[in-house]
């Protein structure tokens, strides 16, 4: 399928995020390997960022141009990035890679899995974005 600009097949999808970093090497390290675990392929490669790509949805990862104003997921703007787990197998295995890393937590351990009330994973990248891997029901 061909997923460039304006195809009504992915009406409503989301087409791409953003994310600014301070610390692009280690949001791309982070990023990297989040997203191949979930199945994303690299799209594009420079000098001050990166994407990959699933399906009709892309993520860029790129350089702030802003550094002094770092990222506050309780300020007006984005608190976090949800994405579906194929299994409660996968959301365990992201787990642990998390808590195997030096560059993300796993956020309400206490809790976990069920800090949502439902079956998943809260990290953080790099920068402090918030990111939420939720298992089927």
């Amino acid at each position: 399928m061909n997923y460039s600009h304006g195809n009504l097949d992915c009406a409503g999808n989301l087409h791409h995020v953003e994310l600014c970093t301070t610390n692009l090497e280690g949001s791309i390290g982070f990023w990297g390997w989040l997203l191949g675990e979930l199945g994303y392929t690299p799209k594009n490669d420079w000098e001050n960022g990166r994407s990959w790509i699933k399906e009709p949805t892309y993520i860029v990862v790129k350089q702030a141009v802003d550094s002094e104003h770092p990222f506050d997921r309780e300020a007006s703007g984005l608190n976090h990035l949800a994405f579906h787990a194929s299994s409660r197998e996968q959301v365990d295995e992201l787990t642990t890679g998390i808590r195997e890393r030096d560059d993300s937590t796993v956020l309400y351990e206490d809790q976990h899995p069920y800090a949502g009330g439902y079956y998943a994973l809260y990290c953080e990248d790099p920068e402090g974005v918030k990111v939420e891997i939720v298992g089927p029901e």
